[in-house]
């Protein structure tokens, strides 16, 4: 039960954080899912052994946790539920490289443990993003921002309607959950014999809280749009936003910003 209220608390904190009303957040939200989309593809789209040329990126995430005043901590917990899937898939990556990347401090470094950082940072670095998006943009913002990108109406309506609704499935969980509990005070997990039959109540249930929503729907005008109330214009700052993000990208996609760093610095020093 107390991980069903803590699944709530997570959904309607990111609700929160959305609401604010800061730099980042007064900007369009198309240009923030189109620098967002940039970031990640950027992101991917290095070599598995280019760990050195992902640091500049990271000031990206950085700077936006600033200026929207986002709180680290609880975003990084919910990156790290990401990481278990990401480590199975990458695991077998140093047993299947076992090729010698570099030599440091008389260790051999494969070039499969090399990789399988590279993967950490890339998956740390594009979930960041997709979260501090969510963080800064109201859904519905997102939702008008993917409809201004063409994506197709049903996508988005599915969208909009799986994240306002899941509230409903969870709530409708807990309380059969509960009410179980209730019955059975000495049981404190569901007992196999009983868990065909709870799972079919919650269908149901939700099968008809869904019925009763959507004829709710009907009765107030919906035939299957989604009205956006807010519409915010490509201001000055948006503008800027994205072309400065989109320069500073591109500049460190084409240039190895490290190794440049590295030789001026070599070079001053000698």
């Amino acid at each position: 039960m107390a991980k069903i209220i803590d699944s709530i608390g997570n959904i309607r904190f990111l609700d929160e954080l959305s609401s604010k009303n800061t730099t980042i957040h007064r900007l369009n939200p198309v240009v923030k899912l189109i620098v967002t989309l940039m970031y990640s593809i950027l992101i991917v789209s290095f070599d598995k052994y280019d760990i050195i040329r992902l640091i500049p990126y990271i000031f990206y995430p950085i700077i936006i946790f600033n200026l929207a005043d986002i709180p680290f901590i609880p975003i990084l917990k919910r990156v790290l539920f990401v990481f278990p899937i990401v480590i199975g898939i990458g695991i077998f990556n140093p047993i299947l490289d076992k090729e010698i990347y570099v030599i440091l401090l008389g260790m051999s470094v494969l070039s499969g443990w090399v990789s399988f950082i590279s993967l950490l940072i890339k998956c740390l670095l594009t979930v960041l993003a997709a979260l501090l998006l969510i963080s800064t943009t109201k859904i519905e913002s997102i939702a008008y921002a993917l409809r201004k990108l063409l994506v197709p109406k049903i996508f988005i309506m599915q969208l909009l309607f799986t994240y306002r609704y899941i509230y409903v499935l969870i709530e409708e969980v807990s309380r059969v959950l509960r009410a179980y509990h209730l019955r059975s005070a000495m049981k404190k997990r569901v007992s196999f014999k009983n868990a065909g039959s709870l799972l079919g109540q919650i269908l149901l249930r939700s099968f008809d809280k869904a019925t009763r929503i959507y004829n709710a729907m009907r009765l107030r005008g919906f035939e299957g749009e989604y009205i956006f109330e807010e519409k915010k214009s490509m201001n000055i700052a948006s503008i800027s936003y994205l072309l400065l993000w989109t320069v500073f990208f591109g500049f460190a996609k084409i240039i190895d910003i490290p190794e440049l760093f590295g030789s001026i610095l070599m070079g001053v020093i000698s």
